[in-house]
């Protein structure tokens, strides 16, 4: 299993981001590097990539806050 989580360097300061959108649903199969989600900090808009292939088992809901280092989904 492999978790995927908001990476450390996206932003700077303490702040949070929010999960603006996921480009798959629960179960579905993705391939490493797939672009799955959509995080938006302030008014910036980073891509979050599958560190791995698999089945995605989703753990944070679209317009979640969320921060540096946590585990929005895992990949089985």
């Amino acid at each position: 299993m492999t978790d995927v989580t908001i990476p450390e360097n996206w932003w700077d300061t303490e702040g949070e981001g929010v999960l603006a959108g996921w480009l798959y649903e629960s179960g579905d199969i993705v391939k490493e590097g797939d672009m799955i989600a959509e995080v938006m900090v302030e008014k910036s808009s980073f891509e979050l990539l599958a560190p791995a292939s698999g089945k995605l088992q989703i753990e944070a809901p679209v317009e979640a806050t969320v921060g540096k280092g946590q585990v929005v989904a895992r990949i089985t």
